[in-house]
């Protein structure tokens, strides 16, 4: 018998940054995810094999069932971190993995490794199911982060998050614009380690509580925003002010100058996905600059 699971990727429409100090942020689960397959094994090993969009294997590991001990991997620092969320799982719920037989791991990614849509928080959340634990306490006992993935893991609407005293507040809401079809998702051939963006939010000096007002004032206006060219005004509001706190220009500046409509950074400035609010030319646009993921609204969101 296989058990399996499922979460969604993720994406941060409205908060980069300030998601991690208690603003209110817009997220939206993806339609791509991840899957576990858990079958059950006649031994007291931990088999691990992962596999990426195209089914090819990417990583393995074997792991000793009580020990959880490497024993062997196709990649050390992967096999650790992996390692970690299993102990970690397993002191929060002792009778997780407290087995007389061992199990063979499968995971499948639905969207590239380089996509940056959550193929570690997809992974803790189909963990956390697994092993019957809270996937925010699992994620923050392994790692850090706001922990907005991990709602898009298992929600299956827009929502809004928020960390009140180290709590997730979320709110399942309608994002819909009537002008979504002038909405894209364009990949920058690159992926963003999120971590480097946070240590340069965390050395920059700024009012903090004037930053979470604006972002929290921008996040309601994303929402309730009916027109298209207020939505655009709305993106450049927001960059600018992220850029005003990480003294950085923003990637419209940076790259794409001359794009007519408006270009937002989702997550971690640099890398991974961008939104562009424009019209029907903007796939032509991209792809013309060698761009060649764009995706709808509706072919990425859920």
């Amino acid at each position: 018998m296989t058990k399996k699971f499922y979460s969604n990727g993720k994406l941060l429409i409205t908060g980069e940054y300030a998601v991690l100090d208690g603003a209110i942020s817009l997220a939206i689960p993806t339609k791509k995810g991840q899957t576990l397959l858990i079958t059950e094994k006649d031994n007291n090993e931990i088999y691990w094999q992962s596999l990426d969009i195209t089914n090819k294997e990417w990583f393995t590991a074997v792991f000793d069932l009580n020990s959880l001990t490497i024993k062997t991997t196709s990649d050390q620092e992967i096999a650790s971190i992996l390692q970690k969320m299993l102990i970690e799982a397993k002191k929060l719920n002792f009778d997780f993995l407290n087995t007389s037989f061992g199990y063979e791991i499968k995971t499948e990614l639905g969207f590239a490794r380089d996509w940056g849509l959550g193929s570690s928080s997809t992974l803790i959340n189909n963990i956390a199911q697994w092993a019957k634990v809270d996937p925010y306490t699992l994620l923050w006992n392994s790692f850090k982060g706001s922990g907005y993935d991990i709602a898009c893991a298992s929600n299956n609407t827009p929502i809004t998050y928020q960390l009140i005293d180290k709590r997730p507040i979320t709110r399942q809401i309608n994002f819909n614009p009537t002008f979504k079809d002038a909405i894209y998702f364009i990949h920058l051939n690159k992926k963003q380690n999120s971590r480097d963006g946070i240590t340069t939010y965390r050395k920059a000096e700024f009012d903090l509580d004037a930053f979470i007002i604006a972002i929290n004032k921008l996040t309601e206006e994303f929402i309730t925003c009916t027109y298209l060219e207020t939505f655009q005004d709305l993106i450049k509001n927001h960059e600018a002010i992220v850029s005003k706190v990480l003294k950085t220009p923003t990637i419209q500046e940076q790259l794409f100058y001359n794009y007519k409509g408006a270009i937002k950074s989702l997550g971690a400035w640099g890398g991974d996905f961008i939104m562009a609010a424009g019209d029907k030319n903007t796939p032509n646009y991209f792809k013309d600059k060698g761009y060649t993921t764009v995706l709808s609204f509706d072919d990425m969101t859920l």
